[in-house]
């Protein structure tokens, strides 16, 4: 059995992690407000962009515009989002795994593009070719921080490298539930969600070529930045109900530690009274 000096010594080291578990999960709470406010404040923009694209959708065709030829064959191209740092929970083995199951599922020519270091590292360790690495976009990601990463991904289609590219993230649903989502990126097409639009929603002025031709570049950026923030948010999230949690667990181990010091001390109290009790009647 463990000493009484021991067990203080483990009091004092779970009462330490508890601290640092209980700040961490204030920092993240303080973040997930900001991420998550940044992530709803972003799908209106992002939903009507699909609404323009559907209306022009009905009146253009794949020859109009290069990033909307689909192309047979070819290398797939999946972006993959994930953190940099971990202690967040089960969120990028949730958001890996998802991903190792979709290559298995679809096989063929892969490469990937990963954006945050735990992604990258599961990727390399299941031996899977990465074309390019970003590291994360930090606690507040800005539409700018994007424009790189899209230029890279247009780039590869229109250049032939990719015949299609996906998007693979964690979906903020709430603060308890974040949920790994697969979006297609290229070629472009319109939102499953704007199907019924009909086909003369908007007027386009000079003329929807004009228009498609200076959309459909941002676009490839309006969506990827949505996902930076979508994933920032699930990352806040899980970080502050995986450091709770941990908070709870050293609260407990705490208790136990507590009880078992208690044991201790009484049955060295009881030994001694023992041993004075046996010694005063020898004397």
């Amino acid at each position: 059995m463990a000493s009484q000096r021991d067990i203080r010594r483990r009091i004092a080291s779970v009462r330490n992690i508890k601290q640092i578990t209980r700040a961490m999960q204030f920092v993240a709470a303080s973040k997930l407000k900001r991420a998550q406010d940044s992530t709803l404040a972003s799908r209106p923009y992002s939903e009507k962009l699909d609404e323009v694209l559907a209306d022009l959708a009905a009146v253009l065709s794949d020859e109009d515009h290069p990033l909307l030829v689909r192309r047979e064959g070819g290398k797939r191209l999946i972006v993959l989002i994930t953190t940099d740092r971990g202690l967040a929970g089960p969120l990028n083995a949730n958001t890996t795994r998802f991903s190792a199951r979709e290559i298995t599922e679809h096989a063929g020519e892969l490469a990937m593009i990963t954006v945050g270091r735990k992604g990258r590292d599961a990727m390399r360790r299941a031996r899977v070719p990465i074309d390019a690495h970003f590291s994360g976009f930090g606690d507040r990601p800005t539409f700018a921080d994007v424009l790189p990463l899209a230029r890279l991904i247009t780039d590869a289609y229109l250049g032939g490298e990719s015949s299609r590219i996906d998007i693979i993230y964690s979906h903020f649903v709430s603060s308890l539930v974040q949920r790994p989502t697969l979006v297609p990126l290229l070629p472009i097409e319109p939102s499953s969600d704007t199907e019924g639009i009909p086909g003369r929603q908007f007027i386009f002025e000079p003329n929807p070529g004009t228009v498609l031709e200076q959309l459909l570049p941002r676009y490839v950026a309006t969506r990827l930045y949505p996902a930076v923030l979508e994933a920032k948010a699930s990352e806040e999230s899980s970080r502050m109900v995986a450091m709770k949690n941990a908070t709870e667990n050293a609260e407990e181990l705490i208790e136990d530690l507590t009880l078992s010091y208690n044991k201790v001390r009484q049955a060295n109290i009881t030994r001694e009274m023992i041993e004075i009790a046996t010694g005063a009647q020898a004397g």
